[in-house]
């Protein structure tokens, strides 16, 4: 499923940009409740980024092989620029979002999932039991998110304190350099949600 980001903040004057979401469970795969992920990744991503945003979306099971083909499809095939993956992620045997990740790879991005997993150290102690990667495949990142749809905010929004203020960075902080540095769209976050970080040599002059 393909579809465009609606909002009137989105205009001409920012590189359009091709995500794909990827929600992995069986359950939800097969009909038994209703899929979470998707709505999860996509209201986020409405709130933080202000360019143009298409979004194919899949909602597929716990199977290695499906897990693996969809992310090459989506790069090779659809021409994603960035790939968000949610739920899979952890130590249980049908779990198996990370190895699929990797098997697509054609670079290690290892920062990205000791990150996540020291933001949700914040909340969980349980957070040790995630196994999220990050990975290039040709001119796109790829990256494993949590399955909840609070942890998927927390994760890549960061850490807040009581006034609201942000206390640890979430990793989107760091998504649209990495995705200039691959070739890829230059991505413009809102700051009120998630503040995108580059050095002063690769800005864009201001508008």
């Amino acid at each position: 499923m393909t579809q465009t980001n609606p909002d009137p903040r989105q205009g001409a004057e920012f590189d359009p940009v091709h995500i794909g979401l990827v929600s992995i469970s069986d359950r939800a795969s097969s009909g038994v409740y209703a899929d979470q992920g998707l709505p999860a990744l996509r209201e986020w991503l409405d709130r933080a980024l202000l360019n143009p945003v298409r979004y194919t979306e899949r909602l597929i099971p716990d199977v290695r092989a499906t897990i693996a083909e969809t992310l090459r499809e989506l790069v090779d095939v659809a021409g994603c620029q960035l790939v968000l993956t949610t739920g899979g992620t952890g130590p249980a045997p049908r779990d198996v979002t990370p190895e699929a990740t990797i098997d697509v790879a054609d670079k290690l991005m290892p920062g990205f999932g000791e990150e996540m997993r020291r933001i949700s150290l914040n909340f969980v102690p349980t957070a040790i039991l995630s196994r999220q990667v990050a990975v290039i495949r040709k001119t796109c990142l790829i990256i494993n998110l949590p399955g909840q749809p609070k942890s998927i905010r927390e994760t890549l929004e960061g850490v807040r304190d009581g006034a609201g203020a942000v206390t640890v960075r979430g990793v989107f902080a760091a998504v649209p350099y990495c995705i200039d540095l691959i070739g890829g769209p230059y991505l413009e976050s809102d700051p009120a949600v998630c503040a995108a970080f580059r050095p002063k040599s690769a800005l864009r002059p201001q508008r």
